[in-house]
């Protein structure tokens, strides 16, 4: 089994989005635990409303590809427009965080709110430089 951490995110309906995502994830993987949710300023492009961020601890048996395939497909279901801007605004985003112990996104080091809601699953690099 794989554990992971998913980064949750979402500043378009929020307060219905990520719920949606967490039930649709319970279907075919293994949620042990969800963070708190967090009120984060948007990066890069700011003339949007403020994002709600958190992360998701799953098992899986899938690998890191396969899983990342599958959030793509869950973000495309609850209706992510892949044609916005970068960083624009989103019905919801899920980005693997920490595979296995492993930071796999490099985000995790320049966003307190994702070293926060890792921190909160259980989550300590040994190491926080990159």
């Amino acid at each position: 089994m794989n554990t992971c951490i998913i980064g949750i995110g979402s500043n378009i309906d929020a307060e219905k989005n990520i719920p949606q995502a967490i039930r649709i994830l319970t279907h075919d993987v293994h949620v042990l635990q969800t963070s708190s949710m967090l009120s984060t300023k948007p990066i890069g492009f700011t003339d949007q409303h403020d994002f709600t961020n958190g992360a998701v601890k799953i098992e899986t048996k899938w690998s890191l590809k396969e899983l990342n395939k599958y959030l793509k497909k869950v973000e495309d279901q609850l209706g992510r427009d892949r044609s916005q801007i970068k960083f624009g605004p989103r019905t919801i985003d899920l980005d693997i965080m920490v595979w296995n112990d492993e930071i796999v996104d490099q985000d995790y080091y320049t966003r307190d709110f994702l070293r926060q809601s890792a921190a909160e699953l259980g989550f300590h690099a040994k190491n926080q430089e990159h």
